[in-house]
């Protein structure tokens, strides 16, 4: 397979990063207590959209697409700021940002794998660049907001499903399947996982302290 199939449209990309970019500053929005002004908000809303392709590519060792081009931080910009401006409406869509959410990580793990295999990286690194590009801008996002990491959180499942989908991307790529195809998967299964895992309440065991764990009573035989 040459790298040549495995070309990511610049839209494909742009997409991502705007609909991160909304996705950020409608988060941010939500932080009424933190006194956020106008610049602040349009500044986490580009740093979610543009986080996850920055680390993508300085884990594969190549200059930023975002600083290769001159759409990237003009549209991050334009989609924070109209996340920002209509953040009254879709605060209104109770799961419009858990959706934003489910489909930008979907997004941006499909590019991150597709663009590692394109640099002949192996699948489980495939898989490991683009579950780092995906939670990568909301990682920046709570870090600026000094809020918990939202993938670290219990029932979240991030992680779960940005692993699933990378996975099934590297598999039908694998199998033959053509890579618009496999990415497609790719996003429609990150974002099912994650919603699902939102309406169902799924979560992975919560971390126990060593006194929390259960002992057997003294004097209990083997």
């Amino acid at each position: 397979m040459t790298a040549a199939a495995f070309a990511i449209p610049l839209w494909a990309d742009l997409l991502s990063v705007a609909i991160g970019s909304v996705q950020g500053a409608l988060v941010a929005a939500q932080f009424r207590d933190r006194r956020l002004d106008v610049l602040g908000v349009a500044i986490i809303g580009i740093a979610t959209g543009l986080g996850g392709g920055l680390m993508r590519d300085v884990l594969v060792n190549q200059v930023p697409a975002a600083l290769q081009s001159d759409w990237y931080l003009p549209v991050a910009t334009a989609a924070a700021l109209v996340g920002m401006l209509l953040e009254w409406l879709f605060r209104r869509l109770r799961a419009t940002i858990t959706a934003l959410d489910a489909l930008t990580l979907g997004l941006f793990g499909a590019v991150g794998t597709t663009k590692a295999l394109a640099l002949g990286l192996p699948a489980i690194p495939a898989i490991f660049v683009g579950a780092v590009a995906a939670v990568g801008g909301s990682v920046l996002r709570d870090l600026l907001l000094v809020a918990p990491i939202a993938f670290m959180q219990v029932g979240s499942l991030y992680v779960v499903a940005v692993l699933t989908g990378a996975a099934s991307l590297v598999g039908l790529v694998a199998l033959g399947v053509d890579v618009p195809v496999a990415a497609a998967v790719c996003v429609l299964l990150t974002f099912v996982v994650r919603v699902l895992a939102v309406l169902f309440s799924w979560r992975l065991p919560e971390q126990r302290s060593i006194d929390r764990l259960p002992r057997l009573r003294r004097g209990t035989r083997d």
